[in-house]
């Protein structure tokens, strides 16, 4: 699965791995993270994460 990076700051999503802190288990597939989801670094959108 695809890795993406927060543009702003540089957090890599890795699916994987997922965010539990943010409720998103891993295996999760970016593009089946919910719209509101935000970086758990800096809270940047979903919008702000390009493919790593």
């Amino acid at each position: 699965m695809q890795k993406y990076e927060c543009t702003p700051c540089g957090w890599v999503y890795d699916p994987e791995i997922g965010d539990p802190d943010g409720g998103i288990a891993p295996g999760t597939a970016f593009e089946d993270i919910p719209d509101d989801w935000v970086c758990p670094i800096c809270g940047a959108s979903k919008e702000d994460f390009q493919p790593a």
